[in-house]
């Protein structure tokens, strides 16, 4: 029987509503609906860089322009219904998923030990006991807290982390602690059966089981996916064990294969549920509005899935230099339906209460229409709104 074919239009359709971009952007954004969005997408990436807003928010505010970062501060710190973890980088994710993370928490003790010790020295080491007890004994703390006298004027950069810092950060990527909220963006860390009472006394799955926890939970996410793919989703399986599987998965007939037709035409093969054409073809095209994404999106985080899916091609220039960078120091995506448009290159001045509009690039092909700019222009406002500025300030000569 030939393989089921998912044309460019159909899988972009798919996977952009498998990412709740698909539908109209509604919803209270906060409580249970904005639970159900973070369950949905499976995490959020955490970030810091806030040229506009942090990564994190601007994700939940794509998908529910009501939403405001106080609500998911309630869901972490009070509700206790989220924890900060690591997916392929620092993320929030549901507690319900928090058993799961006992096969990654063993894999970092197993390969991180000997790499942290080639990394920040033994003393980090003779550091976990006594922290772990100070935890215990004194609950909440930063890293500031336990910086003992003679590290006190050290550097706090990443590569150079006092010992008890490296021992927190450790002890909280191996599962003896867990975050249980931020100040600013200053971690606290504490016992996790503290914080997550209930997911912590479940029962630890067999690895087996978290295995395929993880591999069918990215395939629910990604709808099409070859097995590297469903590895990277939660970078907590290895291609290895991903890829066994996939071949499992096809021998008894739970997956499918399927060609993916990209945005230049080619045929990617690759597996789904069976019923992933016709569940494609019965989708709603999604509302023409145009959004303004983070560069972390979880629908365009993956560069290479999202250049073959929508021809966009995307690489932050952070730490490009400046005299090298092609469009910016950190421009967000455009998508406009079903089709990333374009990117543009702003920034919030809050102090001021401006939302700062310096440059805007469409992809070739793409007209500056009056409707289209003035649906941009519609979302720049809601962008200045969401960020507490009463002005959007639009240069000049802003489309390139």
């Amino acid at each position: 029987m030939a393989r089921p074919v998912l044309d460019n239009r159909a899988a972009r359709r798919l996977f952009l509503h498998r990412h709740l971009l698909g539908e109209a952007p509604a919803g209270p954004g906060k409580g249970e609906d904005l639970l159900s969005v973070i369950r949905a997408l499976g995490f959020v990436q955490v970030d810091s860089v806030s040229t506009v807003e942090r990564a994190h928010h601007m994700i939940l505010f794509a998908r529910r322009p009501a939403y405001r970062p106080k609500a998911l501060a309630r869901l972490i710190e009070k509700d206790r219904a989220l924890f900060e973890h690591w997916t392929h980088d620092a993320s929030i994710i549901p507690a319900e998923f928090y058993r799961y993370w006992h096969l990654p928490f063993e894999r970092s003790r197993a390969s991180l030990t000997e790499k942290w010790k080639n990394w920040q020295g033994e003393a980090y080491v003779d550091e976990l006991d006594r922290v772990l007890a100070h935890v215990g004994d004194h609950g909440p703390v930063r890293s500031s807290d336990l910086i003992a006298e003679e590290h006190r004027g050290q550097s706090g950069g990443w590569w150079n982390w006092h010992p008890s810092k490296a021992a927190l950060e450790f002890l909280w990527r191996t599962g003896s602690l867990a975050i249980s909220g931020r100040q600013g963006f200053q971690k606290f860390y504490d016992l996790p059966e503290r914080c997550y009472p209930l997911p912590c006394a479940e029962a630890r799955p067999e690895p087996e089981e978290a295995v395929e926890w993880f591999c069918r939970e990215a395939l629910n996410r990604l709808g099409f996916a070859t097995s590297g793919e469903i590895a990277a989703f939660w970078a907590h399986v290895t291609p290895a064990e991903a890829k066994d599987w996939v071949a499992r998965a096809l021998a008894t007939g739970r997956v499918q294969e399927v060609d993916v037709i990209g945005h230049d035409g080619k045929a990617r093969r690759s597996v789904a549920w069976p019923g992933v054409a016709e569940e494609a073809a019965a989708l709603p095209e999604a509302p023409g509005r145009v959004r303004v994404l983070s560069p972390f999106d979880p629908a365009l985080r993956d560069r290479n899935r999202a250049e073959r899916l929508f021809g966009f091609f995307y690489r932050i220039e952070i730490f490009v230099p400046a005299e090298k960078r092609q469009y910016g120091y950190y421009v967000f995506p455009i998508l406009e339906g079903e089709s990333v448009i374009g990117r543009i290159d702003m920034k919030s001045d809050r102090e001021a209460g401006v939302l700062e509009v310096s440059k805007l690039w469409l992809e070739p092909g793409v007209r500056a229409s009056k409707g289209r700019l003035a649906k941009l222009e519609a979302e720049l406002g809601r962008m200045a709104r969401f960020v507490d500025c009463a002005e959007v300030r639009i240069a000049p000569d802003w489309v390139q």
